[in-house]
């Protein structure tokens, strides 16, 4: 049994470590609050823009002339083209798409629980399933946004194209509006024929699941499955002149809300194992006081059986 003076010694370190995480999970909520605030106003602006485009390409020959018009077809009929009607995480084959970019979001520190694993994880599973399809260390780009990750895929054989640890501490539209553009350049150069993301989803303070999701070829029913029949909008000025803008505004807010959709996980999941820690810390504080008070307890009963003793003597 440990001494009375190692316990006292163990429960003040306990309490040092306690108002440690304290603190933590008073920082994290703070700006957990600030980011739930911005992803709950960034989200559906993101989705809805979504929306439209998709309802408004239903129509095959707006969908062709947008091709035409943009120059986003390509002459040599390479099915990588910015739109196409596939699936939210369709899997790439290399056959179809020979070159592809993964973006996997991360965080730069650690003590967020699982957040980390569980992005690395997904980003393994995902380079797991392109081997699968005939993929190699030379067919795959990586867009690393957080140290782990960037670590992580270091340490996974694969060259990290884009390194971008300062937007996963502060999420910058600047920032997400440049490697919106990054990768959109080069997948109409046909540097890469597919994007895939890979990114926590604030789901609630308490769920952050990692998805896989296809950037580019840009889906275009993700939103709208049950849609058969095109949108009837009342539009102005024409159909074309909208898709020119609102096809770039939507492709650079979908970098900007998974940016933050990410830095809400994180806060989230910091705040979550914070919390998690001081309470740990307070019952073992508890158990350790129980030890400490059992201790003192049997030292002064056997300095009273002493006396006790000797006086009997």
């Amino acid at each position: 049994m440990s001494s009375l003076k190692e316990i006292k010694t163990r429960i003040g370190s306990v309490k040092n470590t306690l108002k440690i995480t304290s603190a933590m999970k008073m920082v994290a909520s703070a700006k957990l609050h600030k980011a739930q605030t911005a992803i709950g106003n960034k989200l559906p602006y993101e989705q809805k823009l979504h929306h439209i485009l998709s309802g408004l390409l239903q129509d095959d020959d707006l969908y062709k002339a947008l091709h035409s018009k943009l120059g986003f077809g390509n002459p040599d009929g390479h099915p990588a083209v910015v739109l196409q009607d596939i699936g939210l995480d369709q899997v790439p084959t290399k056959d179809v798409y020979p070159r592809i970019a993964i973006v996997a979001f991360s965080s730069n520190s650690s003590l967020c629980g699982a957040f980390n694993a569980n992005v690395i994880k997904k980003y393994q599973e995902t380079i797991s399933l392109l081997e699968g399809q005939g993929y190699g260390t030379d067919d795959i780009d990586v867009y690393a946004v957080g140290r782990k990750i960037s670590d992580a895929a270091s340490k996974s054989g694969y060259r990290v194209v884009g390194d971008y640890p300062e937007m996963a501490d502060k999420p910058s539209y600047e920032q997400a509006s440049a490697l919106a553009h990054t990768l959109v350049d080069s997948f109409i150069s046909g540097e890469v024929a597919q994007v895939v993301l890979v990114y926590s989803h604030f789901a609630s303070p308490a769920s952050q699941p990692v998805v896989r999701e296809n950037y580019l070829p840009l889906p275009l029913h993700d939103y709208d499955e049950g849609a058969a029949e095109p949108v009837d909008y009342i539009l102005e000025p024409d159909p074309i002149s909208l898709a020119r803008n609102l096809l770039p505004l939507v492709l650079l807010l979908k970098i900007y809300t998974v940016l933050l959709d990410a830095n809400a996980s994180e806060h989230a999941a910091r705040t979550l194992a914070m919390q998690v820690a001081s309470d740990n810390a307070k019952d073992l504080i508890d158990e350790l006081t129980l030890a400490y008070n059992k201790g003192r307890q049997q030292e002064i009963t056997a300095e009273i059986l002493d006396l006790v003793g000797g006086t009997m003597a």
